[in-house]
């Protein structure tokens, strides 16, 4: 069934699945929004009950600022989740919202309910690993040239000026948050950690994507897919079959090996 359900101006939810299924919380990347995982959330319709956040400042929160401190990006996601927080959620982030998903399970194993069933990283370093690049001191021209190299942006987005002055702000805003987190030492989630990696992602080295492994004090399972930093966008069934696999694991705990063993 495919539909659109705004709860309280953080969640999205484009499909519905037939009867009792998983919960899967999406979490899109630096400057992106709710609607990058529309193609991901059809392909897990049947299987999965896939909740997207939209971070403020883009789309219809555009008239909203976007928040600058990841923390509070993740304090807004985890009172937008209240009504589902009776339930084991999965979270799924890519690239910048790995972290935000990885801070937002923080916050769930302190809450009330029974904590999050497990995690999916996707595209980005641990949390632990430096990322200051200076990306948020970037004038436009920059920002959106290292975008475009990135392969995230559309050219027709990079080319529309008018388009370009409701993106810059989100996407400025996301960088100043990303890059001013600090990870709290020695914290880690007692739910299991799935990551998922593009084999030609150049932003993301092998060591510190692997160092998520630090960050969970349960097992730590690695994919791999052909394809760069946004590899999600073109492998769609095949990441939505692993999130579906990863799904299930987490509720049996079943080990799963480690292809870089």
């Amino acid at each position: 069934m495919t539909s659109t359900r705004s709860r309280g101006g953080w969640i999205r939810q484009y499909h519905f699945p037939r009867g009792d299924a998983p919960t899967l919380v999406c979490f899109p990347h630096a400057g992106g929004s709710a609607s990058a995982y529309f193609a991901l959330s059809a392909a897990l319709s049947e299987g999965a009950e896939v909740l997207i956040v939209q971070y403020p400042g883009r789309q219809d929160r555009l008239d909203e600022s976007a928040l600058k401190d990841l923390g509070e990006l993740a304090d807004g996601a985890v009172a937008a989740l209240g009504p589902w927080s009776d339930r084991p959620l999965t979270l799924f982030g890519h690239s910048m919202g790995s972290v935000v998903a990885y801070e937002v399970a923080r916050r769930l194993e302190r809450g009330p309910g029974p904590g999050p069933a497990g995690l999916i990283v996707s595209g980005n370093m641990a949390p632990s690993v430096e990322r200051d690049q200076g990306i948020r001191l970037m004038d436009d021209e920059q920002l959106m040239a290292w975008m475009s190299e990135l392969a995230g942006t559309p050219p027709a987005v990079l080319a529309d000026k008018e388009l370009l002055a409701t993106v810059v702000p989100a996407l400025r805003g996301d960088f100043t948050a990303l890059e001013g987190y600090r990870h709290p030492e020695g914290s880690s989630i007692a739910c299991p950690i799935s990551g998922y990696v593009g084999d030609r992602d150049p932003h993301v080295p092998r060591d510190g994507f692997l160092r998520w492994a630090e960050h969970t004090t349960a097992e730590f399972t690695v994919q791999v897919f052909e394809g760069g930093h946004f590899y999600v966008e073109d492998q769609v069934r095949n990441v939505a079959r692993s999130i579906l696999r990863d799904l299930s694991a987490f509720v049996s705990r079943r080990p799963v090996r480690h292809p870089f063993a």
